[in-house]
């Protein structure tokens, strides 16, 4: 199975040490040169973020494609601010117009606030059951050969059969994340890929199981696993380790933000607080401080130690890997430089050393 990597881009340039790149006003000069940073990189994906308050994100993945060649784009998506059918046309419409360099990340918990500012006020449980709705219309539209009718609890169409297909088959790439019920039975039954934040070798293992056990009732393709990290590199083991400090020094220095915390981000603050050091490499301090906001659990080390870290989950059955730092543009150069090569090398040499078994 080819590792894939993915990164993520901004419209703006954060300030400092950036904990978070969605947010800020739109800066095209700044957005180009992040994706075009990416693409050179050797990443295989961008995540475009979603808050209520951000830029919107097919037009700045659009705008993005238009200055890379190769790069995809994963854009996230929240089911239920406009219809099912509208969302798999411009979903198609994108995917036919960049030649299929589209995949969507769902996320339909998020915070009670955010989700109020752009006018939702359903319960975050209804809303997984709201999205699993959403997503079967959605995925109907892309694949019917004749019109189709829908009556759900919360969406009813008629008649539906769209001019516009994805190029991608049967439809673009669907990931999701989350730990709550709601969450995993949506994905389980919808999604193609399980969108996790780094946590320790033994508990990603007991989670693929899990999920796989979940999924396998539905009648659809084996679920695939994406793992989320911050690597912290340095030319020598101690030099990433310092890194990792000063980092950590600069985000205690900055003012503490609201934030909220959904049951990933609490697996996170309990993993920090069991321990800042977990199978050698995994680096916890930052997700403890930041209330396990976002992609925040680290790895630290020389480029060979976090690429020899990160296959260990490659060989757990995680193909996939959002990678980001916190100078974002600079970091995204760096990785491609040895940490991106190794990656592709090794999980290469892992695939090879698996067909010989065989």
């Amino acid at each position: 199975m080819p590792i894939r990597i993915i990164g993520m881009i901004g419209v703006a340039p954060p300030g400092g040490t950036a904990l978070h790149v969605i947010g800020g006003g739109v800066s095209p000069t700044f957005l180009g040169e992040f994706a075009q940073a990416h693409e050179n990189a050797g990443f295989d994906l961008v995540l475009v973020g979603y808050y209520s308050s951000s830029a919107e994100g097919f037009a700045v993945a659009s705008y993005a494609a238009s200055q890379t060649t190769r790069l995809g784009y994963l854009i996230a998506h929240r089911p239920g601010l406009v219809a099912p059918t509208l969302a798999a046309r411009s979903i198609a419409t994108f995917d036919a117009l960049w030649g299929g360099r589209l995949a969507i990340h769902i996320i339909a918990g998020n915070s009670d606030e955010d989700m109020q500012r752009d006018g939702d006020f359903t319960p975050k449980e209804e809303r997984y059951e709201r999205a699993a709705e959403y997503l079967d219309v959605m995925r109907r539209t892309w694949t019917c050969k004749e019109p189709f009718d829908y009556d759900g609890r919360f969406y009813r169409v008629r008649q539906v059969f769209p001019d516009v297909r994805p190029v991608q088959r049967p439809y673009p790439e669907l990931l999701f994340g989350g730990s709550s019920p709601g969450a995993l039975t949506m994905g389980a039954q919808h999604c193609d890929t399980f969108a996790m934040f780094g946590e320790p070798l033994a508990e990603t293992a007991e989670r693929i199981a899990a999920f796989r056990e979940m999924a396998g009732v539905f009648d659809r393709p084996a679920p695939k696993f994406n793992v989320s990290f911050r690597p912290i590199l340095g030319r020598t083991e101690g030099e990433a380790w310092d890194k990792a400090r000063g980092i950590l020094d600069s985000l205690n220095q900055a003012p503490p933000q609201p934030r909220s915390q959904d049951q990933s981000g609490r697996r996170l603050v309990e993993l920090a607080a069991r321990g800042d050091i977990h199978d050698e490499r995994l680096w916890m301090p930052v997700a403890g401080l930041s209330g396990g906001k976002g992609n925040t659990s680290c790895l630290v080390g020389t480029p060979e130690q976090v690429a020899e870290a990160m296959l260990k989950y490659y060989r757990l059955g995680v193909a996939s890997f959002l990678i980001r730092g916190f100078d974002p543009l600079a970091d995204a150069a760096a990785f491609g430089e040895e940490l991106i090569p190794r990656l592709k090398a090794g999980a290469a040499a892992i695939d090879r050393e698996a067909v010989l078994a065989a």
